[in-house]
């Protein structure tokens, strides 16, 4: 017989990056009295990883818990970013209600739009909180609005459209239910909560069932499921049956070798976990998202949405340069090919595939973002590799025709330049679907464009906006190819000779275009030092140095002035790469390097290419 578990509830944060729902968790932390009265917290505390802190982006969804009264709330942080997409649909089959945060004055933005959609099509409750209230050009009333509309263009049910709207300042500890009072504390958000997101239900008779909803990985002990008993109950030392409703030949036994449940950011051992409860299961080394956990005498798996595919993929190989295996810890193809395939263990939206050679494996991933970040992690743990241009991933219809990923991008731009912006996204086959006057000097375009014609264009978006433009991006399936587009009109600086920088070559060099390389740097024959001001590759002799005469002394070098170096982020460097260059990767440096590094053999490949097309 089904059942409510009045004392918990269960609720995910979704909303687009930046807008503030990691803050929000660290407040309902501190007011629920997780922490000590004089406990030293972290800022941010759910974002653990390095890279996280940094970028102040959320990867991994995270759970945490908090007693409010008597009442357990479990609460999801999800990932806000579009490549990550893949976390936050899955996230959601763990619980009863969402509660949106929207910034006061950005409003509802792409990626708000997306996980919303999830949330309703999954019949979630929804509390909306404005957060960032205190702005100084917070605009909440309008956002309320767009907020109501963009629920009733997703056919939000009468229900859902009559959600309760908080307003709260996550930075400040405070929310209100009137958008003109400010509140004093977090409660009405809690109680919100309590009032509206639906108590978790179940069958405390029936059979177990667990659906495996996201996994954790550690070290000590390997694979950790996560997701929420649907029926019966989870004991310790339990035997269940592993099954899943899109591998119907997955049938395992396996026993619960270690429970826990979420209490604040810890993990807490228990040996009995019921209905509506978030556990964590270690021990099942062959677990994996999607899994249901069942009584052997009713294996029935529970559904869930497959898993989004992968649009972009790129190049991982074995670093084969003049300088290779000088900086990095490990630099073998077998070191790789383990670390890309662990890195399956976590992350689900990931594909790495065998290539015809040892050296190489093709990595696929949802985003630049995605894979950049994966390309940040291992070149920190001490990996050097290579890796190429990122290349979309193209399909084929039932006719044969050839399909390619499509973008929605929103862009927040001066009106000074969104002329250029127009014009920059037309040349990379992007289509304006609107244009709208923001209250503050900005326009928003929204554009429909292939995922490729977005390689890149993060660069040249920045340096043509002065920096001052915003771009966000959400996938929106496939269409029929679109034809070539033109990636970069600029040619390499190519190193002529291996040796070190000096001053004398790089003043020669910099005439030509934007030097990446400063004096004194380590180059080879075939590295790229720089970009070319014109169309075509050109080779430079960035080690060269004057004849001495008897009039002339060594020192006269000093006057010469160099302009300052351009030197590439990872995504710049990423975004920077055509199609017949690497980028290396060390633990120290990056370097971007011709494929064929002999100028001879070089340009008979390019005669090759040019009489085959």
């Amino acid at each position: 017989m089904k059942m409510t578990r009045e004392d918990i509830r269960n609720v995910a944060i979704i909303a687009h990056v930046d807008h503030g729902k990691t803050t929000l968790v660290d407040e309902l932390l501190k007011q629920s009295g997780v922490f000590r009265e004089n406990q030293e917290v972290a800022e941010r505390v759910m974002d653990s990883n390095d890279i996280e802190r940094e970028r102040g982006i959320t990867i991994l969804s995270k759970n945490t818990a908090v007693m409010y009264g008597n009442t357990k709330i479990n609460i999801i942080d999800t990932p806000g970013h579009a490549d990550f997409g893949g976390e936050v649909e899955r996230v959601l089959k763990m619980v009863n209600g969402v509660i949106l945060v929207v910034d006061a004055f950005e409003g509802a933005m792409p990626q708000t739009k997306f996980v919303l959609k999830k949330a309703l099509e999954l019949d979630l409750s929804v509390i909306v909180c404005i957060n960032k209230i205190d702005r100084p050009e917070a605009r909440p009333a309008e956002v309320v609005d767009e907020v109501l509309e963009l629920l009733m263009d997703l056919d939000a049910s009468d229900e859902q459209l009559d959600c309760p709207f908080i307003y709260a300042s996550a930075k400040t500890g405070v929310a209100s239910t009137d958008m003109n009072q400010e509140g004093t504390d977090m409660k009405p958000l809690f109680e919100a909560i309590l009032n509206h997101i639906p108590a978790p239900e179940g069958d405390p008779e029936a059979p177990t069932q667990v659906l495996i909803s996201t996994i954790d990985y550690n070290e000590y002990v390997g694979r950790i499921g996560v997701g929420k008993v649907d029926n019966g109950s989870l004991k310790l030392n339990q035997e269940v049956l592993l099954v899943n409703h899109h591998d119907p030949d997955k049938h395992q036994k396996v026993k619960i070798g270690k429970l826990y449940e979420f209490d604040g950011l810890n993990k807490v051992e228990v040996s009995e976990a019921g209905i509506g409860a978030i556990v964590a299961i270690s021990g099942i080394a062959d677990i994996h998202i999607g899994d249901t956990l069942c009584s052997p005498e009713a294996p029935d798996p529970i559904p869930f949405q497959k898993i989004s595919e992968p649009t972009i993929s790129m190049q991982f190989m074995v670093n084969d340069s003049p300088l290779a295996g000088k900086e990095g810890k490990f630099v073998t193809s077998r070191h790789l090919r383990d670390r890309l395939f662990r890195e399956l263990n976590t992350d689900v939206s990931l594909r790495v595939e065998e290539t015809d050679t040892t050296e190489a494996y093709k990595v696929s991933g949802r985003g630049e973002l995605h894979l950049s970040v994966l390309i940040e992690n291992m070149r920190r743990e001490g990996y050097e590799f290579a890796v190429s241009k990122a290349e979309v991933i193209y399909k084929e219809d039932e006719r044969g025709k050839k399909l390619e990923p499509m973008e929605v991008a929103v862009i927040d731009v001066p009106d000074e330049f969104s002329g250029t912006v127009i014009n920059m996204l037309t040349q990379r086959k992007g289509e304006l679907q609107g244009m709208v006057p923001m209250s503050d000097g900005n326009v928003r375009l929204e554009f429909r464009i292939p995922s490729r014609g977005l390689i890149g264009f993060r660069n040249d978006f920045l340096t043509s906006t002065k920096g001052t433009g915003v771009i966000n991006t959400v996938f929106d399936g496939y269409s029929p190819y679109k034809g070539e587009i033109q990636y970069r009109t600029q040619g390499s600086l190519i190193a002529y000779e291996s040796g070190t920088s000096i001053t004398y070559g790089l003043f020669n060099a910099q005439e030509r275009g934007i030097l990446f390389i400063g004096p004194g740097e380590t180059v080879y024959g075939g590295m790229v030092v720089g970009e070319n001001a014109k169309t075509d590759d050109i080779e430079v002799n960035v080690c060269k140095t004057k004849h001495l005469t008897n009039t002339r002394s060594s020192g006269s070098d000093d006057a010469l002035k160099l302009v300052p170096p351009r030197i590439l982020s990872l995504e710049q460097a990423l975004e920077f790469i055509d199609t017949d260059e690497l980028l290396e990767i060390t633990p120290k440096n990056l370097r971007i390097r011709k494929k064929i590094l002999d100028p001879t053999l070089r340009m008979r490949a390019k005669r090759n290419a040019q009489s085959h097309s």
